[in-house]
């Protein structure tokens, strides 16, 4: 679905610090629970100077959900065709998942609590469904190759793996890492390497 040429509006509300407070909104209300005069208000505008840069609260949640799986699926994209083993390319699309969420974190957290109730939420779903049958292929492999532990069920190793990701959202706050990539490292360190520190086993 193409992106709407942006609209002119009032001066100091372009559609992107508008799409940002309505992210904003939804996250705090949910979708249901915000009205466009909710967003006005929050705004301090009226609603007509709103329908200057979109025809109503869908579209805004069409371009916010756009922008998050945008950077997911571009992520997903980019694993697929890495030519690198199967582990790998699973470890740079965690990697590369991270990252998105960390830039996009309003835009990812409304994607995870989207729950399929309009077209445009359905829609989306059904790209996260996408991503996760190729996360879920890509553990299946790993798994052939030798790389993840025999017996490993691959959809129930898949949903945990992202469900790990997609925990962040809970508390992650923008500005709080110490370096670029840190939490990306952590959760991957987590993930393919495990928290046990694997000793030598003494004799008696």
């Amino acid at each position: 679905m193409t992106t709407p040429a942006p609209r002119r509006g009032r001066p100091g509300y372009d559609l992107q610090s508008l799409l940002a407070v309505a992210v904003e909104l939804f996250n705090e209300r949910g979708y249901d629970g915000t009205s466009m005069r909710d967003l006005a208000g929050r705004l301090g505008i009226a609603k007509s100077a709103i329908y200057h840069h979109v025809t109503g609260k869908e579209e805004l949640l069409r371009l916010a959900l756009d922008r998050a799986l945008g950077g997911l699926t571009a992520v997903a994209g980019r694993a697929r065709a890495l030519p690198a083993p199967a582990i790998e390319r699973l470890e740079y699309l965690v990697r590369g998942s991270v990252e998105v969420l960390e830039a996009e974190s309003p835009y990812v957290t409304l994607l995870l609590r989207v729950r399929g109730n309009t077209e445009v939420e359905r829609a989306a779903l059904e790209q996260r469904r996408g991503v996760d049958r190729f996360v879920a292929e890509l553990v299946a492999e790993a798994i052939s190759d030798g790389d993840i532990r025999p017996g490993a069920d691959a959809m129930v190793t898949a949903r945990l793996l992202f469900g790990l990701v997609n925990s962040i959202v809970e508390w992650y706050r923008p500005g709080r890492q110490e370096r670029p990539q840190a939490l990306a490292d952590a959760v991957c360190a987590l993930a393919f390497e495990g928290l046990r520190v694997r000793r030598p086993s003494r004799g008696r």
